[in-house]
């Protein structure tokens, strides 16, 4: 029966002309409610906000840190190399052909024996030998986290004797990866919680403080959405509130990891600032909106 009412409804609203100054004045009234519903709260607004942007402050700060820890990871990882070491009688060409046909293998380099050699007994004192080292082929890979694949893959060849890389520092950098990835996951879904309960509590309060008024305008015939948009509004403004101040201590966040970056000549993240900035506006704004609209649901029916 409702399904039918509200096709009903919509199929009427096809044939009724639009008029955009009404449709004007509605969204400014509805702008109007939200204020008002704003200067309602008072005091607390300042509470809130600065909650708000506290829970922003430390999202924004794991998820900047993250970027420039993942930054470091993959320069680390850059500088990782397989060294694979040829049988004798072995055209290292081919190998590096073959080589370079694995999938994640960025480049191969070919270091002869006699290159090895002459490098080793220039910082050796060594007796007059023959030359006892292998043909060595140095494999980048262009992510740290495939490295063991690519490694596997190598080990596989008929023409190689022996490899070897820094594996130990491949785990520690996958681990801190990993464990950076963890926290701030963990962080987004902390941060969502608390403001939730915050916004909750908030727009329960100014539903409470309005509840003749809302019983009018329902009572009315007002559209639901009328009532329920001005404190939908109110959540979002909070967020967006609390990610512009979030933007003070973020700033300080920001200068000590470039001057990291700098000292350490690792590249800055590209737009890890603009990024950071959107993703806190975004996630402000939805989790405010998000709250309220919970609230409703669960002390407004309408």
């Amino acid at each position: 029966m409702n399904n039918q009412k509200a096709k009903i409804k919509s199929e009427a609203k096809k044939y009724i002309p639009k008029d955009w100054l009404c449709e004007l004045r509605i969204l400014y009234r509805l702008s109007m409610e939200t204020f008002n519903d704003i200067k309602r709260t008072g005091i607390v607004n300042l509470v809130i906000i600065t909650t708000m942007a506290a829970i922003l402050t430390i999202f924004g700060a794991f998820f900047r840190s993250a970027m420039s820890i993942s930054a470091f990871a993959h320069e680390l990882g850059n500088v990782l190399e397989i060294s694979v070491y040829l049988k004798s009688n072995t055209d290292p060409n081919i190998v590096k052909n073959r080589v370079s046909e694995f999938e994640h293998v960025e480049s191969v380099k070919i270091i002869p024996k006699e290159q090895s050699w002459a490098d080793l007994k220039r910082e050796m004192k060594l007796p007059d030998l023959s030359n006892p080292l292998p043909d060595t082929l140095h494999v980048k890979v262009d992510k740290p986290e495939n490295i063991d694949t690519v490694f596997a893959n190598i080990k596989n060849l008929t023409s190689v004797e022996d490899m070897s890389y820094a594996q130990q520092l491949a785990k520690k950098i996958q681990t801190l990866n990993h464990v950076v990835n963890t926290i701030t996951f963990l962080v987004i879904i902390i941060m969502g919680m608390l403001t939730v309960t915050i916004i909750n509590n908030t727009i329960q309060l100014v539903i409470q403080s309005r509840k003749d008024e809302i019983e009018i305008m329902r009572l009315m015939g007002v559209s639901n959405w009328y009532i329920r948009f001005p404190l939908i509004m109110q959540g979002a403004f909070y967020g967006f509130s609390g990610a512009i101040v979030a933007f003070i201590p973020l700033h300080f966040v920001e200068n000590g990891l470039i001057q990291m970056h700098q000292f350490f000549m690792v590249p800055t993240p590209i737009y890890a600032q603009t990024i950071v900035a959107l993703t806190m506006f975004a996630m402000g704004i939805m989790f405010g909106a998000g709250g309220s609209f919970i609230c409703i649901k669960k002390h407004l029916q309408v």
